[in-house]
C-alpha cells in the first residue's frame, strides 16, 4: 500500500469519526420529533399544550409544517396503526401524507382516522411556538412572517424571544416588523407604564389598521398617561388612513379614467374630423372585446400553452377587425349624411343595433368567458392601497396607444392631413387632400382604437352584447368636456371625470354620480362650449 493510499484512508478514518456524532445526533433528534408528533393525539388540551411547547423545543425546522397542520385541523391519527398524519381533502378525496416528511401515504376513507383537535388557547400556543421556531431562521421571508404572526396574537411571553431576534437582525424590514410585533406584546405585557407609551407611540406612528384593536383597548386603561398615548396613536392611525382612502379613491379614478380614455379618444377623432356623432362607437368597442374571446377560445382549444399571449395576439386582431368595420360604416353609410347630425346619429344608432343583434346570433345573448393571463392576474399591496395587475396593465395599454396615436397625428403624412381636415376641411380639400380617403381613414382608426379598447375592457368587464352601451354616453361626455377633436382635451376629461365620479359614488351612489357629473358638464360648456382644450383653426362658419 502506497504511503498516499495509507494517509488518504486515514483521513477517511478520521472524517467518519468526526462525522458520527453529528448524524446520530441528528437522528436522535428525528426520533424526539417523531415521539413528540406521536404524542399530540393523548391526553387532554394542557398535555398537547406542553407537547408543543417541547415540539417548539427541539428548533427542528420540520416542525413548523407539523404545527401549521396541527393549527388548521389536518393532523389525525389513523385507526389503523396510530400514526399522526397529515389529511387533505381535495376533489372529493382524503389524502395522508406523512406529517412530517410530507411523503404521500395514499387515500384513506373519511372514518379511517381521527382528528386531533385544537381550541382557541392551543391555537395561541401553536402560534407562539411557530414564531419561535420561525424567529430564528435563515430565510429572511419566515423570520418576517413570524412577526406579522406574532403581530396578529400579541403574546407577553415572546417579548425576550424578539429582543433576542432584533439584537441580531441584520433586514431592515424584517426587523421593523419584529419591533412592532414587539410593540404589540408589550400593550398586553404586566409591563411599566413608559414601555407602553412607546409602544402605543410606535404604532400610531405606523400607523397600521392591525394595531387599531390593541390601541382601543388601551383607551380605558386605569393609567391616564397610557389613555392620553392610545388617544395619540388612534387619531395617528385614522389619519394615516384617511390619507390611504383618499389615495386608494385616486387610483380608483385614474383606473377608471385610463378605461375611459381608451373608449373616447377613437371618437374624439371621429368626431373632431369628420363631425360625425357616431352611436355605434359602442358596439365597435363590444367588437374588439368579442375578437378577445375568440381569440382564447382557439388558444385554449389549440394551444393552451400560448395564453399568457393571447391579449397580444388578439389586440392587433381587434385593431383591425373593428377598424375594417368601421371603413365599412363610413363608406356605405356615413358618407352620405355629412352635414346631415340628425340623420347621421340616427343612422349610426341603426348600425349599432344591427351589430349588436349580430354578435346575439353568432356569440349568443349571455356573457362570454374572457381569462385572465398570469401576468394580469392577483393584485399587490402598495402601504395600505389594493393594487390590482390588470387594472394597472390597462393603464399603461391606455398611455401607450395614447402616445402612439400623438406620434402617428404629428409625425405621419396621413397625421397631417386629418389635421389639416380637422382645422379646414374646404382648403384642405382646395390644397389636394383627399378627404374623402381622410375621412374613411379616420373614422377606421378610431373604430380601431375602439376595438383596442374592448380588448382592454374585456378584463375588467362582462363580455355581452351590451358591452358597449355602457361606455357611449361617458365617451361622448368625455369628448365635449375635453374640446371636440382634441387628444388632450380627451385626455385630461377622461382622468377628470374618472377621478371626480369615483369621489362622488360614496356620497351619491353610481347612478347619482353619474347624472352630478352630466350637471356639471353642462354647467360647464355654458361657459366654455368649446370644451377644456379648444381646437384652433382658420375656417370660418
Amino acid at each position: 500500500m502506497t504511503p498516499l493510499r495509507r494517509i488518504a484512508l486515514a483521513l477517511v478514518w478520521v472524517l467518519g469519526m468526526l462525522a458520527a456524532p453529528v448524524a446520530a445526533q441528528a437522528q436522535a433528534e428525528d426520533g424526539a420529533l417523531e415521539a413528540l408528533v406521536a404524542q399530540l393525539p393523548d391526553g387532554n388540551y394542557g398535555d398537547r399544550e406542553a407537547v408543543i411547547e417541547a415540539i417548539a423545543a427541539t428548533g427542528d425546522d420540520r416542525a413548523v409544517g407539523v404545527l401549521t397542520a396541527l393549527g388548521e385541523g389536518e393532523l389525525q391519527q389513523l385507526k389503523s396503526n396510530d400514526q399522526v398524519v397529515r389529511v387533505v381533502y381535495a376533489d372529493r378525496t382524503y389524502t395522508a401524507y406523512d406529517a412530517i416528511t410530507g411523503e404521500t401515504i395514499g387515500e384513506i376513507g373519511r372514518r379511517d382516522g381521527s382528528k386531533v383537535r385544537v381550541n382557541n388557547s392551543l391555537r395561541r400556543a401553536i402560534r407562539a411556538a411557530v414564531a419561535q421556531l420561525t424567529l430564528g431562521s435563515q430565510d429572511p421571508d419566515k423570520r418576517l412572517l413570524a412577526a406579522e404572526n406574532l403581530l396578529k396574537a400579541p403574546d407577553p411571553e415572546m417579548i425576550e424571544a424578539l429582543d433576542a431576534a432584533l439584537a441580531t437582525e441584520a433586514d431592515d424590514g424584517v426587523r421593523a416588523a419584529m419591533g412592532t410585533a414587539r410593540a404589540a406584546a408589550v400593550l398586553v405585557s404586566d409591563l411599566g407604564t413608559d414601555q407602553k407609551v412607546a409602544a402605543l407611540d410606535r404604532l400610531g406612528a405606523e400607523g397600521a389598521l392591525s394595531s387599531l384593536a390593541l390601541i382601543n383597548a388601551q383607551l380605558e386603561n386605569e393609567d391616564a398617561e397610557v389613555a392620553a398615548a392610545a388617544v395619540r396613536a388612534k387619531e395617528l392611525i385614522e389619519q394615516s388612513k384617511a390619507l390611504w382612502d383618499l389615495g386608494q379613491n385616486i387610483w380608483y379614478g385614474v383606473s377608471l379614467g385610463s378605461v375611459l380614455m381608451l373608449a373616447a379618444i377613437g371618437l374624439a377623432i371621429s368626431f373632431g374630423v369628420m363631425g360625425v356623432i357616431n352611436m355605434a362607437h359602442g358596439e365597435l368597442v363590444m367588437i374588439g372585446a368579442y375578437t378577445t374571446y375568440v381569440v382564447q377560445e382557439i388558444i385554449r382549444n389549440n394551444a393552451p400553452e400560448l395564453f399568457g399571449a393571447s391579449l397580444v395576439i388578439a389586440a392587433p386582431l381587434a385593431f383591425l377587425i373593428s377598424g375594417a368595420i368601421g371603413v365599412a360604416i363610413e363608406r356605405g353609410v356615413v358618407r352620405y349624411l355629412y352635414g346631415r347630425a340628425l340623420e347621421t346619429l340616427l343612422a349610426t344608432w341603426g348600425v349599432s343595433l344591427i351589430l349588436q343583434q349580430a354578435v346575439r346570433t353568432i356569440f349568443g345573448p349571455t356573457n362570454q368567458e374572457v381569462g385572465n393571463p398570469d401576468w394580469m392576474s392577483g393584485a399587490f399591496e402598495l402601504g395600505q392601497m389594493t393594487i390590482t395587475w390588470n387594472r394597472l396593465w390597462i393603464l399603461v395599454f391606455a398611455l401607450a396607444v395614447f402616445l402612439l396615436l400623438q406620434a402617428i397625428l404629428k409625425k405621419t403624412p396621413m397625421g397631417l392631413q386629418m389635421r389639416a381636415v380637422t382645422q379646414n376641411r374646404k382648403m384642405a380639400d382646395a390644397m389636394g387632400v383627399k378627404t374623402g380617403w381622410v375621412d374613411a381613414m379616420t373614422f377606421g382608426l378610431g373604430a380601431g382604437i375602439a376595438g383596442l379598447a374592448g380588448v382592454a375592457l374585456s378584463q375588467i368587464d362582462n363580455v355581452s352584447p351590451n358591452l358597449g352601451q355602457g361606455y357611449i354616453v361617458d365617451s361622448f361626455m368625455v369628448v365635449v368636456f375635453g374640446g371636440v377633436g382634441n387628444l388632450w382635451g380627451a385626455f385630461a376629461g377622461a382622468f377628470t371625470l374618472g377621478i371626480v365620479n369615483k369621489f362622488l359614488e360614496p356620497y351619491a351612489g353610481a347612478v347619482l354620480g353619474k347624472v352630478l357629473v352630466l350637471i356639471f358638464i353642462i354647467l360647464f360648456i355654458q361657459r366654455r362650449p368649446r370644451g377644456l382644450f379648444a381646437l384652433k383653426g382658420r375656417a370660418v362658419e
